[in-house]
């Protein structure tokens, strides 16, 4: 999709911003996880004190769903983990590893709810002051590094999911996702009602397989 028309629809928002994305970088999808109990419906989440990035569709995606969202520092999550202030969290394989929150919320659920990919972009005006035959290149260079980036970020995910298991974190595949999906359309429905500007994005999105 970020390479079609999806990508070129964020790259004329971008331009707005004198930004240029080159290219885009995998960086995994983000599940829940917390020291409590398996999550397998949004029933699970109903309750629990869940640390989410400050940001209103994030918030709302755990206030639809029945928890308490609770946006801090990324830094601050272990602690928060660690002596009760949040009960769990969301993440992906390498994060959730690298940090240690696994020591403390030893249950790791694949709603896989948020993919956020990252962008390789340079300021347009910038880009724009260089000649035909360098701007080539260095497009070229960002591909390229795409492409590594992607095959190193799996080996990194699929590394960091064997330790974590291997420090026996209970690990669940949630088998339908559909009713995650149904709690958030109110959620959907107010963001695009208040940014309508973005509705052909969102609807070519989910209209990709």
């Amino acid at each position: 999709m970020l390479e079609g028309e999806g990508g070129e629809m964020i790259a004329a928002g971008m331009a707005e911003q004198w930004l240029t994305p080159l290219s885009w970088y995998d960086a995994g999808a983000r599940s829940f996880y917390n020291g409590t109990q398996a999550i397998n419906t949004p029933a699970d989440v109903e309750g629990l004190k869940v640390r989410v990035m400050n940001n209103d569709l994030f918030t709302g995606m755990i206030d639809a769903m029945g928890g308490n969202a609770s946006p801090m520092a990324f830094a601050e999550v272990y602690q928060a983990l660690k002596t009760g202030v949040v009960d769990g969290a969301e993440n992906n394989w390498p994060s959730y590893e690298s940090t240690g929150h696994f020591e403390v919320a030893g249950f790791y659920s694949l709603s896989q709810h948020l993919i956020i990919p990252e962008c390789i972009c340079v300021n347009t005006a910038v880009f724009d002051a260089l000649s035909a035959d360098m701007q080539a290149a260095v497009r070229e260079a960002a591909q390229e590094s795409s492409a590594m980036q992607r095959e190193l970020w799996q080996a990194r995910e699929a590394a960091s999911r064997a330790a974590v298991e291997a420090a026996g974190v209970q690990v669940n595949e949630i088998a339908d996702k559909a009713p995650f999906q149904d709690a958030m359309a109110p959620v959907y429905a107010a963001y695009l009602d208040a940014n309508p500007d973005l509705r052909p994005l969102v609807e070519l999105i989910q209209a990709t397989e």
